[in-house]
């Protein structure tokens, strides 16, 4: 195993570079949003105060991925050492039913498209929203500043206007059809038609006045308030099946991270319904039985062992991870050493094969993420999302609030672990990971992109333990994903590696980019935070220094005068 401590140079070009800070460290997907979490630390806020105020922005200036009408995950390491995981994903509505889709097909890679794309775009695809529940729990139970402050910062952004980026106007213009067929979407994004010019200012002023809402009246606005009637309105009105009684009804729950252990390191992520605790664990234990330092970052050997193990847990999490309220997961039997060496034992090294699940049948892609840590020893990594690019691609009217679909993550055949039940809740590969050495956090990471977060934040862990990569190396490295159909492999896997993949039997696919921008903190000596975001989207790391004078201090007026 290499000393986790990096070797210097780098097998691949770097596009970013880190930051450091021994106050504070903010890194999101966007510099505004940084730029309002690193605010909260300055002010003396904490790291949850940190991480509420950079999720309120992204909604802003992200708003293709991340709001208060969607749901997420945010893992908590508090000063005290205490881990939680709050649960803030959506639910089904009370009147949803497993046949609520008509699905086109029984096999991959159609498996979850529906008729009429019910489960994806329009008000079916609607999941009640979580994530405003899950921010104000959060920062009503952990943070230090009131609502109102912690939204400053994404206030200002709505209606003061921000500059469009490449990314932004990359992802409006892909979804383009489908706003301009929604007149609040068409309004603010898709200003004379047509995207809005990289650089210019985009407000969204009805955004603005729904946070001023929520600052006002916190989350009861939604839950019960006017952007609940609102939304209850226009679901009656549009076929949708959300009604103010599911949106009182939902909870936010607190959960105890999944364990494991890995080469020394313990790392937590969070359990059911979320995929990764469990299988980044179940993957660690397989692979751990190998020397993956020896066979090199980036090999076919290495990948191929990264691709049969990722297959082997998406075998098993098709039938076994799901909403605990709903499904017995078994989750000692996943993440046992026992478990991992029966699996271990069926992997060829020379060749591919197709898995079936190793325990019995149980009864998307744009996402954000933030990782903060303050000098307090608070840690905050969370995965927030409306879950498809622009959500459900449709807005509440009078709100400027974009609609989640996160039906689409449910299983539309009825029968399965992942149907459609009436309150519900999605499962999800969110993966908000914390590692620890001797008890410590080494350090914190997590990113966006659906079914590829948990696989993409196994590689990057992999990266910093077995191969010895600086953060920034570790989160920019190219990425494998695959769940048994095609092996994806990012541009800068090399040719060689690619041959080698094909001759052990893989079918091998070049995508420009697997999952979206990492985001990570690293805890030095010292007590110094390094982080560092990645290339796949606008990632900016905030790093905060200095301080307040010397207690005593004072101006003296005499001092420089002639």
């Amino acid at each position: 195993m290499t000393d986790w401590t990096a070797r210097a140079g780098s097998p691949f070009p770097l596009e970013k570079q880190p930051a450091q800070g021994s106050r504070g460290m903010v890194v999101t997907n966007h510099p505004v949003a940084s730029g309002a979490g690193a605010e909260m630390l300055l002010a003396g806020g904490n790291a949850i105060d940190a991480a509420i105020a950079a999720l309120f922005t992204l909604s802003i200036v992200e708003p293709m991925m991340v709001g208060p009408l969607g749901g997420g995950v945010a893992h908590l390491r508090l000063a005290d050492g205490r881990h939680l995981v709050l649960d803030g994903l959506s639910t089904a509505p009370g009147a949803a039913r497993p046949d609520l889709y008509r699905p086109v097909s029984d096999t991959l890679p159609d498996y979850q498209e529906t008729e009429g794309l019910e489960n994806k775009v329009g008000p079916l695809a609607m999941a009640v929203p979580g994530a405003l529940a899950g921010w104000c729990h959060a920062l009503a139970a952990h943070g230090t500043m009131p609502l109102a402050e912690v939204l400053r910062p994404a206030i200002r952004a709505a209606e003061e206007g921000f500059r469009v980026t490449d990314y932004l106007a990359g992802a409006i213009g892909d979804a383009a059809a489908d706003l301009a067929r929604d007149p609040g979407l068409a309004a603010t994004f898709l200003p004379g038609g047509a995207p809005p010019a990289v650089g210019s200012l985009l407000r969204q002023p009805e955004a603005g006045q729904s946070l001023r809402l929520i600052a006002a009246e916190g989350p009861s606005a939604l839950y019960g308030g006017a952007l609940g009637q609102a939304l209850a309105a226009h679901m009656a009105a549009s076929g949708g099946l959300i009604t103010l009684d599911d949106l009182a009804a939902f909870q936010v729950v607190e959960r105890a991270p999944i364990r494991g252990h890995y080469r020394g390191f313990e790392v937590l992520a969070p359990p059911p319904p979320a995929s990764s605790g469990v299988h980044m664990t179940q993957m660690l234990n397989v692979l751990e039985g190998f020397d993956l330092g020896a066979l090199g970052s980036g090999t076919a050997d290495t990948i191929h062992l990264l691709a049969e193990s990722l297959k082997l847990a998406f075998a098993d999490r098709a039938v076994a991870t799901a909403d605990p309220a709903f499904v017995k997961v078994p989750v000692e039997r996943l993440t046992s050493r026992d478990y991992a060496a029966e699996r271990r034992a069926l992997i060829d090294p020379q060749a591919a094969r197709d898995w079936a699940p190793g325990v019995p049948p149980a009864e998307s892609a744009n996402t954000t993420h933030v990782t903060v840590a303050d000098a307090q020893g608070n840690v905050v990594a969370t995965t927030q999302t409306i879950n498809s690019l622009f959500g459900a691609r449709f807005s509440i009217p009078g709100t400027g609030l974009i609609a989640n679909n996160y039906m689409f993550n449910f299983d539309p055949h009825p029968g399965t672990a992942l149907s459609v039940a009436p309150g519900k809740r999605v499962f999800t590969s969110m993966a908000p990971s914390i590692v620890l050495k001797d008890g410590a956090p080494a350090f914190a990471l997590g990113l966006p992109g659906g079914l590829r977060i948990f696989g993409s934040a196994m590689q990057a862990i992999i990266n910093l333990i077995d191969h010895g990569m600086t953060l920034q190396q570790a989160v920019e490295a190219p990425r494998i994903w695959t769940q048994g159909h095609t092996l994806e492999l990012e541009p800068a896997i090399s040719a060689k590696a690619e041959a080698g993949l094909k001759a052990r039997g893989h079918q091998t696919v070049r995508p420009k980019h697997i999952g979206g921008g990492m985001g990570a903190i690293r805890f030095l000596p010292g007590g110094l935070l390094e982080g560092a975001a990645c290339w796949r989207a606008d990632g900016t790391p905030v790093g905060i220094a200095g301080g307040l004078a010397r207690p005593g201090i004072r101006f003296n007026p005499e001092v420089g005068r002639r």
